[in-house]
């Protein structure tokens, strides 16, 4: 196995925008001009989903390809929001939010509806969604 790929993320400190580096690949993060940044990049939760519905649509193209499905194309919509969570038996003094993730996962071909049931199983399985879906710890140094 080989080394994790290291990400790197500069920006200057006057504003939101950020140069994002992954193996000499550079991209733009950036808040909306509506919250103080420039407009020019996907969000961080933008990045997120991206992140998600790559990885999602990756693995269903790949059991599909694996398993000689007639799946021709994926098409994986990500929303995020931020609800009330009211059910929450830590929060006994103050009511706390709860992010949820919507994905609608569109699939095209000729696929009989039993594949098409499996595949929806199959995307929940994606190791980016395993990951958000654990315990994670983030170490600051």
């Amino acid at each position: 196995m080989s080394a994790p790929r290291e990400v790197i993320v500069r920006g200057a400190a006057s504003g939101f925008a950020q140069i994002v580096e992954v193996e000499g690949l550079h991209l733009v993060a950036d808040e909306p001009r509506e919250y103080g940044g420039s407009g020019t990049g996907p969000t961080p939760y933008d990045l997120l989903l991206s992140a998600l519905g790559t990885c999602t649509s990756m693995t269903v193209g790949l059991y599909a390809r694996k398993q000689k499905w007639p799946l021709e194309t994926v098409t994986v919509r990500l929303g995020h929001e931020r609800v009330h969570e009211t059910d929450c038996e830590e929060c006994v003094d103050q009511p706390r939010s709860l992010d949820k993730i919507t994905i609608s996962l569109e699939l095209a071909g000729p696929l009989t509806d039993e594949q098409r049931d499996k595949l929806r199983q199959v995307a929940a399985r994606c190791p980016v969604h395993k990951t958000l879906t654990s315990k994670i710890a983030i170490d600051i140094r």
